[in-house]
């Protein structure tokens, strides 16, 4: 009895080994792919963690997850009574001194104090240009004001920046020849300097988006103290225009892919569906694999090189998502094998 249960087992593990066998020989018929090699979707412009630039009370928070953000629109707004005291003292300050130097005679100076003034102005005219988008973006956020209205500040911004750069220029060829300013003209540069400080600082109680993108984490409430330190970034944005595949492929196979080669991108919450991309870049490190190998020869101990795959085609994949990265033969190889 005991010598027919040994040969039973003897005969299910030669079917079991027999078996593995035959799929392995399979598997190395099939041509169709290179390699496999789990990865992970991602924007192509990464996701951009948002931190506070100043410490303060966040006073109101203008978008949630999910939202179409432009560069540069508003998105959090923190309050510090200091900073804003200090920028209105700066610029009473800045005032004063302008009229105190205008008191005395220009003489020589007259053309430099000219253009001094109006590079003044401009700073002014952009700031308050910033302002009005600024207050133009939030109604259309929150009230659903006309988008022409944005619009049209937005441009308004545009043309006081050229201005400004303008002014600059002249500013700059000006100052070549001009004279040395005196006391009054030198503590108007100081007291304008002071007041583009304050200026610096009051624009850091507003987060601003970095780019053009989404929305796809808010980390903070009105009421809440923002900081620079904080460990969690205010918000988290990104580019879903274009997605990247971030594949980990197993190094033995590094030999077999080259960069603008084909490859097909399978999901398991998509069963049955391929999205199509290329090989956009191969890392010239080896690693310790973060994602793992998967299959039944699952290693812990895998190296690999991270290669980036540039989906054609995102469609419904989502930032963050488990892939497998089938890569396929490349066609001009393929045919200089056969023949």
């Amino acid at each position: 009895m005991n010598m027919s249960k040994r040969n039973a087992a003897i005969a299910i593990v030669s079917v079991v080994v027999l078996g593995l066998i035959a799929g392995a020989s399979a598997q190395q018929g099939d041509k169709r792919w290179l390699a496999v090699a789990p990865g992970r979707v991602e924007p192509q412009s990464g996701i951009i963690k948002v931190a506070a630039p100043a410490i303060g009370v966040v006073t109101r928070v203008m978008v949630k997850a999910n939202d179409t953000v432009f560069a540069g629109e508003p998105l959090i707004q923190i309050n510090d009574d200091d900073i804003q005291s200090r920028y209105a003292a700066a610029e009473a300050l800045a005032g004063m001194r302008v009229r105190l130097r205008n008191e005395q005679p220009a003489g020589r100076s007259d053309e430099r104090r000219k253009a001094e003034d109006a590079v003044a102005e401009a700073e002014t005219a952009v700031f308050d240009a910033q302002a009005a988008v600024d207050k133009a973006a939030v109604a259309w956020r929150s009230s659903g004001a006309p988008a022409a209205a944005l619009t049209n500040a937005r441009a308004a911004l545009v043309r006081a920046q050229d201005e400004l750069a303008r002014r600059q220029a002249q500013l700059r060829t000006v100052l070549a020849t001009a004279p040395l300013p005196s006391p009054l003209e030198g503590q108007v540069a100081s007291a304008r300097g002071d007041l583009a400080f304050a200026r610096v600082n009051l624009e850091k109680l507003k987060v601003r988006a970095p780019i053009d993108g989404t929305v796809l984490q808010v980390n903070i409430n009105p009421g809440e103290l923002a900081a620079p330190s904080a460990q969690q970034p205010l918000l988290l944005i990104a580019n879903l225009s274009t997605l990247n595949v971030r594949a980990e492929l197993d190094e033995r196979d590094v030999a077999e892919i080259k960069i603008g080669q084909a490859a097909q991108v399978r999901a398991a919450a998509f069963p049955g569906k391929e999205f199509t991309g290329t090989v956009a870049s191969i890392a010239p490190l080896v690693e310790p694999s973060k994602l793992g190998s998967r299959g039944p020869g699952n290693r812990a101990d895998v190296d690999a090189v991270e290669v980036v795959v540039k989906l054609a085609q995102p469609g419904p994949l989502t930032t963050g998502m488990k892939v497998d990265v089938y890569f396929t033969p490349d066609k001009a190889a393929a045919k200089e094998t056969k023949n």
